[in-house]
């Protein structure tokens, strides 16, 4: 956490203290620890209301203009909301891929038309996003796509499926990216990217179930789907670099996002507690010598994550390896949050292997829920695979073969 200045300090009291006031009460059924995992409509409206009020508060879209939804003010002020969230642990913000994604491209090469047309329904959770890129046999190749997008007229037409679809049954528009020339000397030349609508005939999504038992993503099959030619993102041909500039917000290697909490922040203190409630032998097992080596370990590399978010602000901390922390920072603190909650599992012994729902599970199953969700942290945006190869190359140099 930054050191505030005076107008920082007391907006961050004026923050908690509304956080605390207005926090939502306990629905009564299980809430996302991640935006992944909004499988139903009764979550959906919860959270729906809940960020539209967190809006409605002037705590969401804080950096983006007025004219668009948001406040028009620095980003030192997102930055505190945000942490304020994550330290009050209050609901997430769902609407992620718009506020963290969508949005951010819009605002950085949208014409005033998008603008004016999505923003603002990206801010107070009207108008849910989506994204299209990775598609069924195509894996992490995303240069493989062959959904099409054939030009018709004032329209495109739409055929081909893509997968893991978050939120694509609810989802009003998607960041698709359909490949509209097929004879393209190279496969990235033939891609296009649209900002399309999603509830048009022709589009259809299967829901898909999810290690962790709810259905947060979906499939969707697109047959003969008209959508306006006004929909493509600058011109035929461009899609795939506005789609790697869509992976830099998607992988935080670049600023823009509107703000708010996407994943219930699970941290080192968290485990400490858990680690001090369970008893080995009639002692906590925190007493326990190995255990301690463990999590101080773990300790210093979460002291180290949050000393990097600081580093890269410091061109001169930055210069021998420039971009190399941002360019790092998801693979870095997505593998790290993986092996600090199997270990939390691995210190609940065999109740590790109990799931939500059974009686004997420690905290409800807490770290089960989060270690399952983990896996969708270290795949989503490019696999820890691809994040360890785009650092071996455009960090240290190295060759792609």
């Amino acid at each position: 956490m930054s050191q505030d200045n005076a107008s920082q300090a007391e907006f961050r009291s004026q923050v908690a203290a509304w956080m605390q006031d207005n926090r939502p009460a306990d629905p009564g059924f299980l809430l996302p620890q991640t935006f992944m995992e909004v499988g139903s409509e009764q979550v959906l409206d919860f959270l729906r209301e809940w960020q539209h009020k967190v809006w409605s508060a002037g705590y969401l879209g804080m950096a983006w203009p007025k004219e668009y939804g948001g406040q028009g003010m620095s980003r030192d002020f997102q930055r505190i909301a945000d942490e304020e969230m994550k330290r009050l642990q209050v609901p997430i913000c769902f609407n992620v891929i718009g506020l963290g994604w969508a949005g951010p491209l819009i605002l950085d090469n949208g014409s005033d038309y998008e603008k004016e047309k999505y923003l603002k329904g990206i801010l107070n959770a009207e108008d849910i996003w989506c994204q299209g890129f990775s598609e069924p046999n195509h894996g992490s190749d995303l240069g493989s796509i062959q959904t099409r997008a054939e030009r018709d007229g004032d329209d495109y037409l739409i055929n081909g499926s893509k997968i893991w679809t978050t939120m694509g049954n609810y989802a009003k528009y998607m960041i698709l990216l359909a490949r509209t020339d097929p004879q393209a000397e190279r496969r990235y030349n033939g891609l296009s990217f649209f900002l399309a609508p999603m509830q048009v005939d022709g589009i259809s999504t299967q829901p898909i179930q999810k290690i962790t038992g709810e259905y947060g993503f979906t499939e969707t099959f697109f047959t003969d789907a008209r959508i306006p030619a006004n929909c493509i993102m600058g011109e035929e041909g461009q899609g795939w670099r506005i789609a790697m500039q869509t992976l830099q917000y998607e992988r935080g290697a670049e600023a823009g996002a509107a703000g708010g909490i996407s994943i219930l922040s699970i941290v080192m203190d968290d485990l400490l507690r858990m680690a001090a409630e369970i008893e080995r032998e009639g002692e906590p097992l925190l007493k326990d010598p190995v255990t301690r080596d463990n999590l101080i370990k773990f300790m210093i590399e979460e002291k180290a994550l949050q000393l990097a978010e600081k580093r890269i602000e410091i061109p001169a901390l930055c210069r021998d390896y420039p971009n190399s922390i941002a360019l790092s920072g998801k693979l870095r603190s997505t593998e790290f949050f993986r092996r600090m909650r199997q270990y939390a599992l691995s210190l609940q012994g065999a109740q590790g292997s109990l799931y939500v729902g059974d009686p004997d599970t420690i905290g409800g199953g807490f770290w089960q829920r989060a270690y399952l969700n983990n896996f969708s942290t270290t795949i989503g945006g490019g696999t820890s695979q691809v994040q360890a190869n785009i650092v071996g190359e455009h960090v240290l140099g190295l060759p792609k073969d």
